[in-house]
């Protein structure tokens, strides 16, 4: 993957397959450091599985045999000069389960790729799992974008999806009017 966006929504995407209904996306950027997380209520992960999560087979996917985002993503950390922890506790285990996926990249280094395209990979989370309740928080030395899905959800009504294709307009005119003022 060649944009750090693509990374976002790959480990996200894993979180929705965890059956997570509330998932936290974070991106800081301070200094020299981009410090990005998810954080979800699914079903998280045994020890073991977590222990085997840096092995590319290894998956918990059903329909093949290798997972390679978070190889990848620690791969990219790593050669920026950054780390991944996962921290995950199975519903076997506590009512409070779930899993979160910690990053730090150094984002002046060379080997840091492009941000990507966050606004898009963020209303294709939504358009794709519109029960979902993500919070997505990007802070910048120059400001933040913030976007809460239970925040529209409480005011647009049980009867509205944020599918629809214009409340998904409206989110990607949103993000991108917080973004304009980060410039």
């Amino acid at each position: 993957m060649d944009e750090f966006s693509l990374y976002v929504l790959d480990i996200t995407m894993n979180s929705v397959r965890a059956g997570a209904q509330n998932i936290a996306i974070t991106l800081r950027e301070e200094g020299e450091w981009l410090d990005f997380s998810v954080q979800d209520d699914g079903c998280g992960m045994t020890e073991e599985q977590v222990a085997r999560l840096h092995n590319p087979f290894f998956t918990t996917r059903k329909t093949r045999n290798v997972g390679l985002g978070i190889p990848f993503l620690t791969m990219l950390a790593e050669m920026t000069g950054g780390n991944v922890k996962i921290t995950s506790v199975h519903e076997s285990v506590s009512a409070e389960h779930g899993t979160k996926t910690a990053a730090r990249f150094g984002r002046k280094h060379i080997d840091f790729i492009p941000l990507g395209d966050l606004v898009s990979t963020v209303t294709t989370l939504i358009q794709g799992s519109p029960q979902v309740n993500f919070t997505y928080d990007h802070h910048t030395e120059k400001g933040s974008v913030h976007l809460s899905c239970a925040e529209l959800k409480a005011v647009l009504g049980d009867d509205i999806s944020l599918a629809e294709p214009e409340i998904l307009a409206w989110i990607e005119g949103y993000l991108k009017e917080q973004y304009a003022e980060l410039v």
